[in-house]
C-alpha cells in the first residue's frame, strides 16, 4: 500500500461527482433498498445497510431520502431486485478498469458498458482480466484539518484498532484495513473520537499508473461515461489521476 494515496483520486474527482448529485443520491437509494431489504431496515444488525448509510452521509444525501429508501425495503411484497454485475477492461493509456453494477437488466447494462469503453479508447475485457491487479480492502479517511494528532500516534491508534496501513499526507491520514476487519475499525476509530471523511470497502490497485494532465483526461472521460449510466455504482481504476 506504501505510497497509494487514494484519497487524491476522491478529492480529483469531487467537483465532478457535485454537478451529478441527483444522479448519485438515486444511484445510493439503490444501494440503501437493496441492502436493506437483503439484511433488514436496522443498521444495527445490517453492516451492509451500515456501510452505505456511511457512503450516503459523505455524499450528504438528504436524510428523508435515505428513509424513503429503506422504508421501500421494508414495504411487503417482493418489490424491485437488482444484480450485482463486474465489469473489466482497460481504458486509454492502458489503465484497468473495474466497474460494479446493480441492475435488472443485464443485457442493457452490458451494452451500455461496452459502448461506453469502445467511444472512450477502451476495451471490455472478460472475467478475470484485470480484478486480478486490485485487492478488496476497506478503507477510512480522516481529515487532518483542525486535528492535532501526529503520525506516529495515529499509527498506534490504527494498529490497536486492528488495521494493516497507514498514509499520511498534509490532509488526510488514510486507513487501510483487511475487508473483514474493516466494521471494527471504524467502530473503533470513532470510539476514539475520530472524525471519519471517508469509510467504505474499495478496490486498490497492487500498482498505479502515473498519468499526465492530458492521458488523465482521457481516462476521467472513460470513468464519466461509465458513471453517467444509472445502473453502474462503482468505477475503480489503476490510473492516478
Amino acid at each position: 500500500m506504501a505510497g497509494h494515496s487514494k484519497w487524491k483520486n476522491i478529492q480529483g474527482r469531487k467537483n465532478a461527482q457535485d454537478a451529478k448529485r441527483g444522479k448519485i443520491f438515486q444511484k445510493l437509494s439503490r444501494e440503501l433498498y437493496m441492502a436493506a431489504k437483503s439484511g433488514g431496515p436496522d443498521p444495527d444488525s445490517n453492516p451492509s445497510l451500515r456501510m452505505v448509510l456511511d457512503k450516503a452521509k459523505a455524499a450528504n444525501m438528504p436524510n428523508d431520502n435515505i428513509q424513503r429508501a429503506i422504508k421501500k425495503a421494508s414495504a411487503a411484497g417482493e418489490g424491485e431486485n437488482y444484480d450485482e454485475v463486474i465489469y473489466e477492461g482497460y481504458g486509454p493509456e492502458g489503465v484497468a478498469i473495474l466497474v460494479y453494477a446493480l441492475t435488472d437488466n443485464r443485457n442493457r447494462t452490458s451494452t451500455n458498458v461496452r459502448v461506453a469503453f469502445n467511444k472512450n479508447g477502451g476495451s471490455l475485457g472478460e472475467t478475470g482480466s484485470v480484478s486480478y491487479m486490485f485487492d478488496r480492502k476497506g478503507y477510512l479517511a480522516i481529515d487532518r484539518e483542525g486535528l492535532t494528532v501526529d503520525e506516529d500516534t495515529m499509527m498506534m491508534s490504527v494498529l490497536e484498532a486492528g488495521g494493516e496501513d497507514l498514509e499520511t499526507s498534509d490532509e488526510v491520514f488514510e486507513i487501510y484495513t483487511d475487508p473483514s476487519d474493516f466494521q471494527s475499525v471504524r467502530d473503533a476509530l470513532k470510539a476514539d473520537g475520530y472524525q471519519l471523511a471517508q469509510a467504505e470497502l474499495t478496490m486498490v490497485p497492487q500498482t498505479l499508473i502515473e498519468l499526465a494532465e492530458k492521458q488523465a483526461q482521457k481516462v476521467q472521460q472513460l470513468i464519466d461515461a461509465l458513471e453517467d449510466d444509472d445502473d453502474v455504482s462503482e468505477v475503480y481504476t489503476s490510473g492516478e489521476m
